[in-house]
């Protein structure tokens, strides 16, 4: 059976060399966000229609982390109503904190980041496209810059 660092390393290595939903979509709401302390840079779009999150789209560029979680995030929060994709989002937060959350089968793959607590500096690469999504959910648009 192979251990959390294995999978994390087939999840990683599956999510960035095919991500899924990758490419914008015109009409989506749109947040882009950096990292500039790493270079990392994330477009995220959302299509909310009657409360639930129809599609995610995403683009960028940045490590492995970054954007192999955005892939996996595209993937998890797809289909999810806005209330479930914003819990899922803090039991993400919480799981790169070193916390497992009540229910972590709903966090699909992104379970594999678990262990990104121990490397503080790659939390941020982790969580960049999360961020993207709770913030859009919340009604911002646009760009920021995340510092």
């Amino acid at each position: 059976m192979a251990g959390i660092s294995d999978l994390y390393n087939q999840v990683l290595k599956d999510h960035r060399n095919y991500p899924r939903n990758k490419g914008l979509i015109d009409g989506y709401k749109t947040l882009k966000v950096k990292n500039p302390s790493c270079g990392d840079d994330v477009t995220v779009q959302l299509n909310i229609e009657n409360g639930i999150i129809k599609d995610v789209r995403h683009i960028g560029t940045g490590c492995a982390i970054c954007c192999s979680s955005a892939s996996v995030m595209s993937e998890t929060l797809k289909g999810k109503s806005v209330k479930v994709a914003n819990e899922i989002i803090e039991d993400f937060y919480e799981l790169i904190k070193g916390n497992y959350p009540d229910d972590e089968d709903r966090l699909g793959d992104a379970i594999v980041y678990v262990n990104i607590h121990n490397y503080p500096p790659r939390a941020k690469c982790a969580t960049l496209a999360w961020r993207a999504a709770g913030a859009i959910i919340h009604g911002d648009e646009g760009e920021t810059i995340d510092e």
